[in-house]
This record gives structure tokens, C-alpha cells and sequence, in this order.
């Protein structure tokens, strides 16, 4: 007789970004990320600048948002 035991792990979602579920790297989490490791923003959805000043884990930055503040920081403008 064979036994067989499933076991259900638990989604891990530190490998996606939490704003735009864009994939993220482990690294990227450790560096940028909040203090458990999750990306609150990423490459995908927001800029260098933004990131290295903690947007990345979920902190409130100066800098303008891409989303919101169409034309900066690597947004787009409609013609």
C-alpha cells in the first residue's frame, strides 16, 4: 500500500509586486521592500526615484507618482 500526503502551501506572493502584481525578485524585495520582504511598488509601476526612497515598501515619498503626475518622472503624456 502506498500512502500519498498533499500538502497546500500557502500562496506566496512576495515575488509579485503588491500594486501592480508584476513579477519581483527576490533581491529586489530585500532591498527595496518593507520589512517582511513584499514589494509595495516596483520597476513595472514606478521610478528609480521614487523606489530608493521607499516607495517600494510601502512609504509615502515627495516625488510625484508616474500614475497620477502624467508628463514626470517617466510618464506619458496623450497627445
Amino acid at each position: 500500500m502506498v500512502c500519498v500526503t498533499i500538502v497546500q502551501q500557502a500562496l506566496d506572493n512576495s515575488s509579485t509586486c503588491r500594486h501592480c502584481g508584476a513579477h519581483v525578485t527576490d533581491r529586489f524585495c530585500r532591498v527595496f521592500g518593507d520589512d517582511q520582504n513584499r514589494a509595495h511598488r516596483c520597476g513595472e509601476c514606478d521610478t528609480y526615484a521614487r523606489l530608493s526612497r521607499g516607495s517600494a515598501a510601502g512609504i509615502d515619498v515627495q516625488i510625484p507618482d508616474p500614475e497620477t503626475s502624467l508628463g514626470r518622472h517617466g510618464g506619458e503624456v496623450d497627445a
